[in-house]
């Protein structure tokens, strides 16, 4: 067995607070990692940490996130996997990764995702809902739900995940 890591986000600003009233919870973003320190984290996100509008699949830069969020506060946790699964997980995010400009935060997606209809415009995801479909499809997480309606306080309170470190 090994682990895959869960990073947790408060991020400021005024897009977040918005989502942060909507769905109830501190943390509103999520990215995916395949390391402790997250030197290799990946994530639908900002493009650009001050532009929140500007969004689609990226991989995280700690330094870059540090710099423009000196405040936010952070989490990061473990779910276990088996080694294939983590492969599996790192082979689809490096895929994504060369392909990443065909990546976007779904904007049309949020008012469905807030009356709880499942909505899915191909490769338009919510950070949550990328990551959601992404551990389903490895065998990792299940979701007693349509992966579009997976919000980041799913990944709070889903029962495998273990915390490392919260500041």
């Amino acid at each position: 067995m090994t682990e895959i890591y869960i990073a947790f986000v408060d991020t400021p600003g005024i897009f977040a607070s918005i989502i942060r009233r909507v769905i109830k919870q501190k943390y509103i973003h999520v990215a995916i990692g395949l390391d402790e320190n997250l030197d290799e984290a990946y994530s639908i996100g900002r493009r650009h940490p001050s532009i929140p509008l500007i969004a689609g699949f990226e991989k995280e830069e700690k330094r870059k996130i540090l710099r423009a969020f000196p405040g936010a506060d952070y989490m990061i946790c473990s779910i276990p996997c088996t080694q294939e699964q983590k492969q599996f997980i790192k082979e689809e995010l490096h895929e994504a990764m060369k392909n990443r400009y065909r990546y976007h935060y779904t904007i049309l997606g949020l008012p469905f995702l807030l009356f709880g209809k499942p909505f899915y415009q191909k490769n338009h995801y919510t950070c949550s809902s990328y990551a959601a479909e992404l551990l389903e499809k490895a065998g990792v997480c299940t979701w007693n739900k349509h992966f579009s309606l997976v919000k980041p306080n799913d990944f709070y309170d889903y029962m495998g995940k273990q915390k490392i470190f919260e500041v």
